[in-house]
């Protein structure tokens, strides 16, 4: 081994931020290390860009640090498996362990690895600053540990560390950042540091006065697979619930956390208590699938994931009898993109508490009822789900959105630290404490609210992707814990801190699951939803909007706008409740309008078009019949045009019939009324005429909604009249009138002729009777 006074210092003792890949391939995590700003990122949850009068602009928060370039001269990464003690008491010893990958072209030699330390931070205020200006880590140096073998290109090598506190010289409680520091030889015979990785050592040795309470939301979200009819458009969902899929991987960290047996309690239960988010069209899909052969893209029978969903779901109710579930709107709808373009009625119907109007809520989607989401979470799970929290899909919720959400039950709801302006409370950076507790302004007044902290709730959701692995995620966790437990607080109840990772979290289970376990840790306490609601209150500001927000693509939403007018029209046409005879469109629409869609905008707009068209062919479900050879008679005056009307669809509707004549001469169509067609029936209708004069008359006939929306096609018809109409009538008997006082007239002269004398005397001398006249 060389003299370790050779080694060649780097021009930034810096951490670099390394790189990592998550597993799975439905949901991908932004790379991110652990440097600067990770903590004072963003909630990892896509937040809707609102019009300026909606939310103030937001300063551009710090984003994670990208993922630096292949460097040459750091051609080994460091990957840490072990990571003990996770808070280290003085005279202690601390171990790391992990692998070293050589990803250059040469091979290296002459390895070494050791920590160095930087300054200790002791609030969190200053590690978040540390993040902006990290310390270089060159305080104290421990001593090198020589590794053996060479390190040929590709290869990997395990190491393992150790050092004491004395050797860090870590003289009181804090956090310490460290830098292990691998060093190597070049095939030049060149000293120099070959890979390093960046973390943090945490000291504590007096366990603060009162407790930090720390509760959890988990969310089991995944997007649609279906499309508006309901049908499967692909199969992935199967990947995903299956061993090692991101859903597998998800419910998993719930099934490793450990158990405590409390005093008196008959059984052992979690460590810590997990709110569970279940979107219940996720379960309904798998619901759906578990049941048994289910088509794929218009394939009979080619799904292939009836063994993996029943087998998830079974997990699933298994957690869910030991952990609380929060029902979220069916779908996941983006409950703000809907209200800002109109359509709050499709909030609405999403909720979870709306009503199960049959009971059967994983059956076909041409029965079941609308959302309803509880009462599917309740038949499927075997729990009674909680309906009054939302969950901001975006991180943060209109006023006019949370004024929907009143109205359908919801009295409090989940937002993202980094969605407030006075966020710094929330996090306990101010001095004042961490409070969770807050309320946010609503249309009708303030909203009790929940904010996550969204800088521990992005070190969770980045965990897969940190720089040398999970376990240098979850001791940057434990660090700012730690800290914010280890400040004073004057308010007599304490701190509280909620961690809710984003939607699509794709988590090592080991190292989530020891996250949770984490609460328990002294100057920790678990806690659940309700004890955070009763806890500290932090005045939290406004709702602000972030720089860079993620929203619904504007072309899908118009479509959805479309889709939902075309639904209200129908809803005034139908005969009963029009939420339960609509109710599988409404599941489509919130399955369209989720918020998992805003990273796929193309797809979006393909669903939404979907939506569109499907909504668009129930109009022409109800059509009028044309005749048969296009022409009908009339044989009367007054007599009705009967049109015959098929209703295609599943439910009773209320048409009226529109039918018009070129000019109005001739033909006069009266008004029939809104009439009632029953469900899968063909019917016909009389409508009023009046004819004026026989002939022939080109008639446009066609179905609407009682609101005026066109049903099926216009049909054309000729109406064909031989009776007479009330003028040709009046000319007809006129003439024969007349005809009949012409012949009466020439009955007259000759009766008057014939009874004069035969003689012709009293005549002068060949005069003579003129002759008799025709009378026509």
């Amino acid at each position: 081994m060389r003299d370790p006074s050779r080694e060649v210092r780097p021009r930034h003792e810096t951490p670099a931020a390394g790189t990592g890949r998550r597993r799975g391939t439905a949901t991908r995590c932004p790379r991110t290390g652990l440097g600067a700003g990770l903590t004072a990122a963003l909630l990892a949850l896509p937040l809707l860009a609102l019009p300026p009068a909606a939310l103030p602009q937001a300063a551009a928060a710090p984003a994670p640090p990208a993922a630096p370039a292949p460097d040459p001269e750091r051609p080994v990464t460091v990957s840490l498996t072990r990571f003990d003690p996770r808070t280290v008491a003085p005279g202690g010893t601390v171990t790391l362990a992990g692998t070293l990958t050589n990803t250059g072209t040469e091979a290296l030699g002459d390895l070494g690895v050791r920590l160095q330390r930087g300054a200790v931070v002791t609030s969190r205020a200053d590690l978040l600053a540390n993040d902006a200006d990290p310390d270089p880590a060159t305080a104290v140096t421990a001593p090198f540990q020589p590794l053996d073998g060479v390190l040929e290109p590709g290869g990997t090598l395990s190491f393992t560390y150790t050092a004491t506190t004395a050797d860090l010289q870590l003289d009181r409680d804090g956090v310490y950042p460290v830098l292990l520091n691998v060093n190597g030889t070049d095939p030049e015979g060149e000293p120099s540091r070959v890979g390093e990785i960046a973390t943090s050592v945490v000291q504590q040795t007096v366990a603060p006065a009162a407790a930090t309470s720390v509760a959890w939301l988990w969310p089991l979200v995944e997007r649609t697979h279906r499309d508006a009819s309901g049908g499967f458009v692909d199969d992935g969902l199967t990947a995903l619930v299956s061993e090692n899929g991101r859903l597998d991987r998800a419910l998993a960290v719930l099934e490793r956390l450990p158990t405590v047996l409390a005093p008196g309690a008959p059984d052992a239960a979690p460590v810590a208590p997990v709110t569970v988010a279940v979107d219940p069209a996720l379960v309904e899909e798998l619901s759906l699938m578990a049941e048994g052969p289910y088509d794929v893209a218009g394939e009979e029978g080619a799904g292939t994931g009836t063994e993996a969903a029943a087998a998830w779901l079974e997990r699933l109710r298994a957690v869910a009898a030991d952990h609380p579930v929060l029902a979220l709107s069916y779908g996941d709808v983006d409950a703000d993109a809907l209200v800002a373009a109109g359509l709050p009625g499709a909030v609405a119907r999403s909720l979870p508490a709306g009503p199960d109007t049959t009971g059967d809520s994983t059956a076909d989607d041409e029965t079941a009822p609308g959302p309803a989401g509880a009462a599917l979470l309740a038949e499927v799970l075997g729990v009674t789900p909680r309906t009054d929290l939302a969950w901001a899909a975006g991180g943060s919720l209109r006023a006019d959105t949370l004024g929907t959400l009143r109205d359908g039950g919801v009295e409090r709801v989940v937002v993202a630290s980094s969605a407030l302006s006075g966020g710094e409370a929330v996090l306990g950076t101010t001095g004042d404490g961490a409070a969770a507790r807050t309320t946010v302004p609503g249309a009708d007044g303030p909203v009790e609210a929940l904010a996550a902290d969204s800088g521990l709730s992005a070190v969770v959701g980045a965990a897969g992707s940190t720089a040398g692995g999970p376990r240098v995620a979850e001791q940057r966790y434990l660090a700012e814990l730690v800290l914010l437990s280890q400040q004073p607080v004057a308010d007599p109840a304490g701190q509280s801190v909620l961690v809710a990772p984003p939607r699509d979290v794709d988590p090592e289970p080991e190292a989530v699951a020891a996250m949770i376990a984490d609460t328990a840790l002294p100057g920790l306490r678990p806690a659940s939803l309700a004890d955070l609601a009763a806890g500290p209150v932090a005045e939290a500001g406004e709702p602000v909007q972030p720089a860079e927000a993620a929203a619904l693509d504007p072309e899908g939403l118009a479509d959805l706008a479309g889709a939902e007018g075309v639904r209200d029209d129908l809803a005034g046409a139908v005969v009963g409740d029009p939420d339960e005879a609509l109710a599988p469109y409404d599941r489509a629409l919130s399955r369209t309008a989720s918020a998992s869609w805003r990273d796929e905008p193309a797809a979006f707009r393909t669903a939404a078009a979907d939506l569109r068209d499907a909504l668009g062919d129930l109009r022409g479900r109800v059509t009028l019949l044309a005749p048969a050879d296009g022409t009908y008679s009339l044989a009367s005056s007054d007599a009705p045009l009967v049109l015959t009307v098929q209703n295609d669809l599943p439910f009773a509707v209320r048409v009226e019939v529109e039918a018009r004549t070129r000019d109005n001469v001739g033909l006069t169509i009266g008004d029939l009324g809104p009439q009632e067609i029953a469900p899968g029936e063909r019917t016909t209708l009389e409508v009023p005429t009046e004819v004026r004069q026989s002939g022939r008359f080109a008639v446009t006939a066609g179905l609407t909604t009682p609101d005026g929306g066109p049903l099926g096609e216009d049909v054309a018809i000729q109406v064909r009249s031989t009776a007479y109409g009330t003028i040709s009538l009046s000319i007809t008997i006129g003439a024969a009138v007349l005809l009949g006082l012409l012949f009466l007239r020439r009955g007259v002269l000759f009766l008057r002729r014939r009874g004069r004398p035969d003689d012709d005397a009293g005549l002068p001398d060949g005069a003579a009777f003129p002759p008799s006249r025709s009378p026509v």
